[in-house]
């Protein structure tokens, strides 16, 4: 994927690893990748993949996060691909019996935030599409992470898990992490100058469409008008983008119509 040239560097952390366990799907495969890099994650295990590595359907749908698949560790055990891992979290949407804490996608998130902060290095297990974990692949978990399912079809695919896990890592950012780019430059709020200009401009364009009508409620239609209006806050350039809104409606392209504009 070519970056425009004013385009920052994408975010890109190793840490919490992102393991597949037994991978089926070279797509799944790539769909992880592209999904952890949109988040800005990057460390992908891949634990004796079903597939030759490596996938060039993994590399087709990876669409830009070639990156992470060309990084990415190939271990033929468990053991190996958690080796360096200080805590580790198993996604799973069966109960397993075991005394392990459960989070959700928001809280396992803070939580592995946390930890790498903390100077940790987490790893998130995902199983293969067909089955999922098995539990002695669970077992090597600290704790498990599930998401609010269905209870009735609880079955997620491996790429959407991986991705709703990823989402909710990268929403615990904190906006000094962000790049500048990405921290939204509000317009200032509109004066009242600004704002008084925009009502006379409005009202003078429904006065000329006869919008005001009885006369004597004038006044108070008015009011109405400028009530949600007065509500909404509008910023500066809320309020000129209005103004030009009225103008393409009332004069358009050609202009005002030479019998309207000698009312």
């Amino acid at each position: 994927m070519t970056r425009a040239p004013d385009m920052p560097a994408p975010i890109e952390e190793d840490w919490p690893a992102i393991v597949l366990v037994r991978p089926q799907m070279g797509e799944n495969i790539g769909a992880v990748a592209r999904a952890m890099l949109n988040f800005g994650l990057c460390g992908l295990r891949l634990v004796a993949p079903r597939d030759v590595w490596p996938n060039p359907k993994a590399f087709s749908v990876a669409s830009g996060a070639d990156g992470v698949l060309a990084r990415a560790r190939i271990e033929w055990r468990l053991d190996d691909a958690l080796a360096d891992a200080t805590f580790v979290l198993a996604a799973t949407a069966r109960p397993r019996r075991m005394e392990k804490p459960v989070w959700g996608p928001r809280e396992a998130a803070e939580k592995l935030r946390a930890a790498v902060r903390a100077g940790e290095r987490p790893a998130v297990l995902f199983g293969p599409e067909a089955s999922g974990l098995e539990n002695e692949e669970v077992a090597h978990a600290d704790a498990i992470l599930t998401y609010p399912v269905n209870p009735g079809f609880p079955s997620i695919n491996l790429a959407n898990a991986a991705a709703l896990f990823a989402f909710a890592y990268g929403e615990t950012r904190q906006q000094r992490d962000l790049p500048s780019w990405f921290a939204p430059q509000p317009s200032p709020p509109a004066s009242q100058e600004e704002l008084e200009a925009l009502f006379q401009h409005l009202e003078a364009e429904l006065d000329r469409g006869r919008f005001f009508h009885p006369p004597d409620k004038t006044p108070l239609m008015k009011h109405n008008l400028r009530a949600p209006f007065l509500r909404a806050h509008l910023t500066k350039q809320e309020a000129q983008t209005l103004r030009g809104v009225i103008k393409a409606l009332t004069i358009g392209r050609g202009g005002r119509k030479r019998d309207d504009a000698a009312e």
